[in-house]
């Protein structure tokens, strides 16, 4: 059911993509990066919309709008990294693609029904969450303190983000911050080290159980809050945290 469910949100994404004034090719480009993108947070969002009790169609606009913005992230990470595969000639079409995604992030948000203070708070949010990769790029070595900076910003402070967007004007809209900021903190931690990601494996092991004690604070708080779409995530982080600690 959640596969379902977020198909229909990359239905919405590509039914967005369609309604550009794009050349042929400019739309294969884009289509490849929200492709990279489907094991992301798809069935996160639409859970997360579900359970704040938003309409169908504001769910699918709001998160498709998200998932695109998600995207062009991800896109510029993997520039970044030297990971993107998905495009041909990443160093030359890589940085169009980013740049067109973000702008088609900027418009998807124009139809999903949000107030100017609402946007102007998130994407003031965003501008803080990359801010931090220039410090992640230039990094050299990493400890617990420089690791905790940077999680906060290109997770913590993205998902706070997101979450502020897809939840405004429900009953969870004065959760959406914290819970975002936590979510982000331990997802983060997670995929790096199932990724084996140097930001976490090259830390010294006191730093590395400092920064399992954080996630795992942070998974706590994920609990207590109580709804049926952080289950579902902490079922995915609470076996990998237990087991690095």
């Amino acid at each position: 059911m959640s596969v379902l469910r977020a198909e229909a949100i990359f239905l919405e994404v590509l039914d967005i993509l369609s309604r550009q004034p794009l050349p042929e090719i400019s739309q294969g480009d884009l289509l490849a990066a929200l492709n990279a993108g489907r094991l992301g947070p798809l069935p996160f969002l639409y859970e997360a919309g579900v359970e704040a009790g938003l309409p169908r169609q504001t769910l699918l606009t709001r998160a498709a709008a998200i998932y695109i913005g998600f995207c062009a992230g991800n896109l510029a990470d993997d520039l970044s990294d030297g990971d993107c595969t998905y495009l041909t000639e990443p160093s030359r079409i890589g940085p169009c693609t980013q740049l067109n995604l973000h702008t088609l992030f900027f418009h998807a948000l124009t139809e999903a029904d949000l107030p100017s203070q609402i946007l102007a708070l998130a994407t003031k949010e965003l501008v803080a969450a990359i801010g931090q990769q220039h410090i992640e790029l230039r990094t050299k070595q990493w400890t617990a303190s420089v690791y905790r900076e940077v999680a906060e910003g290109i997770a913590g402070r993205q998902w706070s983000a997101h979450l502020q967007i897809l939840w405004y004007d429900t009953p969870l809209a004065d959760r959406a911050a914290t819970i975002g900021m936590n979510a982000g903190i331990a997802a983060h931690v997670v995929l790096d080290i199932q990724a084996r990601d140097p930001r976490y494996t090259t830390m010294p092991e006191a730093d590395k159980r400092e920064i399992i004690a954080w996630a795992t604070a942070a998974a706590e708080e994920l609990r207590k809050e109580d709804l049926r779409c952080l289950k579902a995530v902490l079922k995915t982080i609470d076996p990998v945290l237990q087991g690095a600690s």
